[in-house]
C-alpha cells in the first residue's frame, strides 16, 4: 500500500526533512537588485578569481555548498549525499565542484528547474531513510549561459523584449532528518510540457503551461486553499511567464495571484537594470529561496510558501534540429509548523 501519494501527483513525506541552512551567492549585476540584502556573498566580477566563467560557476556552486555545512556546524565527512546540476554540457560546474567536496554525488538535470528537483529528490532520500544529511544545489552564469545557448558575448547582439537575463548565482540547502526549522512537507515531481514554442528568446511562454500543470496537479490532488500560503514562487518565467500563469490557472479556476510572484521578476529592478522580462538560469531560483525566502521562513515571516522551479529542456542540438521547447517544472512545499 502507497501512503506516500496524495491524487495523481503529489507525495506527502512522512518523515519532513528540515532545511538546517541555506546559502547563496550572486554576481555583481544581481547584487545590484532589490535583493541585494538577502545573499551571502556578493561577487566584485564575473570570474571569482578563475580563469575561466566556468570555473567561476564552479567555484560558485562549491563555495555555496560548503557554506551551507558550515552554516549547520556539521563537516563535509557527515553529508550522505549530494544532488547538483547546471546548465552547462555534461554538467561541468556542479560535477568539478563535487569533485572538490568529496561528497557521493548525483548529477542532475532539469535545465532551470534543477533547485527544486534536487529539494525533491533529496527530501525523498531522507523520508525514506537513505540519508541523514543531503546537499542540494545549482548554479548559473550569465557569460556560461549565453556561449552555449545563444551567441558569443563579442557580438553584443541585440535581444527581444521577450528575453530574460540569465541570472549569475547559486544557492544551495543542507536538509536533515532532524532539527529545528522550515520542512519540506509536499513535493509534486513535474510533467514535460511543450505547447509548441520554438523562440528561444521567449522562455516564460515555454515554461509557463509547465508551472501550470504542477501549480494545478497540486490542489487538484491535496485540494488545499491557495490563500493558505504566504507565498508561491516560480522559478524563472519572467514578466511575461508570470502573467501566463495567473491567467492560465484563472481559467481552470484556480486564482493564486494574491500569494503569487517569480523569482524572474523578484531578482532585479525590470525597469531600471535593463533585463528585459526578467531573471532566468539555474541560479535565479537558487539564490532568491537560499536567500530570501528562506530568511523569511527562518523569521516565520513566511509560514507556508511552494516553490516550484522552472526548466526549458532544450539545447544547442535540439535547436538547430529546429525543435520547439519542452519544459517541466517541480514543486516543493515548505512549512513552518
Amino acid at each position: 500500500m502507497n501512503q506516500k501519494r496524495i491524487g495523481k501527483r503529489t507525495i506527502k513525506l512522512n518523515n519532513r526533512p528540515t532545511i538546517i541552512a541555506a546559502s547563496s551567492i550572486v554576481g555583481p549585476k544581481e547584487g545590484q537588485g532589490p535583493l541585494k540584502d538577502k545573499f551571502d556573498l556578493i561577487l566584485s566580477n564575473d570570474l571569482y578569481g578563475q580563469k575561466t566563467w566556468e570555473l567561476a560557476e564552479s567555484k560558485m556552486v562549491q563555495t555555496v555548498m560548503e557554506m551551507s555545512v558550515r552554516k549547520a556546524d556539521k563537516t563535509l565527512d557527515d553529508v550522505d549525499l549530494l544532488f547538483g546540476g547546471d546548465l552547462i554540457n555534461q554538467l561541468f560546474p556542479a560535477s568539478f565542484a563535487a569533485r572538490e567536496l568529496g561528497v557521493p554525488f548525483f548529477g542532475i538535470y532539469g535545465a532551470c528547474s534543477t533547485m527544486a528537483e534536487g529539494l525533491c529528490l533529496g527530501s525523498m532520500a531522507i523520508d525514506g531513510g537513505y540519508a541523514n544529511y543531503v546537499l542540494a544545489g545549482t548554479s548559473s552564469h550569465y557569460c556560461t549561459a549565453e556561449r552555449q545557448f545563444r551567441f558569443p558575448l563579442e557580438l553584443g547582439t541585440q535581444k527581444p523584449m521577450t528575453a530574460q537575463w540569465t541570472v549569475t548565482g547559486a544557492g544551495s540547502v543542507l536538509l536533515s532528518s532532524q532539527g529545528s526549522g522550515p520542512k519540506v512537507k509536499y513535493i509534486v515531481p513535474g510533467k514535460v510540457i511543450d505547447k509548441g514554442i520554438s523562440d528561444g528568446n521567449n522562455m516564460g511562454a515555454a515554461m509557463a503551461p509547465a508551472a501550470v500543470d504542477t501549480i494545478y496537479s497540486y490542489f487538484d490532488d491535496t485540494k488545499d486553499d491557495p490563500n493558505s500560503f504566504d507565498l508561491i514562487a516560480t522559478g524563472d518565467l519572467g514578466k511575461l511567464g508570470k502573467q501566463i500563469v495567473i491567467d492560465l490557472l484563472r481559467d481552470m479556476k484556480i486564482d493564486i495571484s494574491n500569494v503569487y510572484t517569480d523569482c524572474g521578476v523578484e531578482i532585479f529592478d525590470i525597469e531600471g537594470q535593463d533585463v528585459h522580462c526578467g531573471g532566468s538560469g539555474c541560479g535565479c531560483s537558487a539564490s532568491v529561496f537560499c536567500g530570501y525566502i528562506y530568511d523569511k521562513l527562518v523569521k516565520k515571516e513566511f509560514k507556508k510558501i511552494m516553490l516550484v522551479s522552472t526548466g526549458a529542456l532544450l539545447s544547442s542540438t535540439s535547436t538547430l534540429q529546429k525543435q520547439t521547447i519542452p519544459s517541466v517544472a517541480h514543486g516543493v512545499v515548505i512549512v513552518n509548523d
